[in-house]
């Protein structure tokens, strides 16, 4: 695969999962905690994509480290509000597991990435 298509490709996931996460929200029950940690979900989930479309725009080496690295740690952060969800009995696991597993491939993708990006590049 090329480059360009490699891009498309994760710029069209990252998209989709954050189209994913808006309809998970939109279904989530009407409580306060599901409200609260659902917007806490919807806010990292987007960040994702829009940040990710930022990656693919960065001018220097310095910028596609810096910007991918908060495409990591959002990443990170939308599995572990997905988590949190789950354990609280907010929704079932078996609701989610796919988007769980696809969030967790895309922070493994991500997190080589920013890996193979060495120091040596960034300055």
């Amino acid at each position: 695969m090329e480059k360009v298509e490699f891009v498309q490709l994760m710029q069209r996931r990252t998209k989709d999962m954050a189209l994913r996460v808006i309809r998970l929200f939109r279904s989530l029950p009407k409580t306060d905690e599901a409200r609260i940690i659902g917007r806490q979900l919807l806010r990292s989930a987007t960040s994702v994509a829009a940040n990710y479309r930022a990656v693919c725009r960065a001018r220097s080496q310095a910028e596609y480290f810096a910007k991918l690295s908060i495409v990591v740690e959002e990443t990170d952060e939308t599995l572990f509000w997905m988590e949190l969800i789950v354990e609280a009995d907010i929704v079932s696991t078996t609701k989610i597991q796919n988007l769980m597993t696809e969030t967790t491939e895309l922070l493994a993708i991500f997190s080589t990435a920013r890996k193979n990006t060495s120091a040596d590049k960034r300055k």
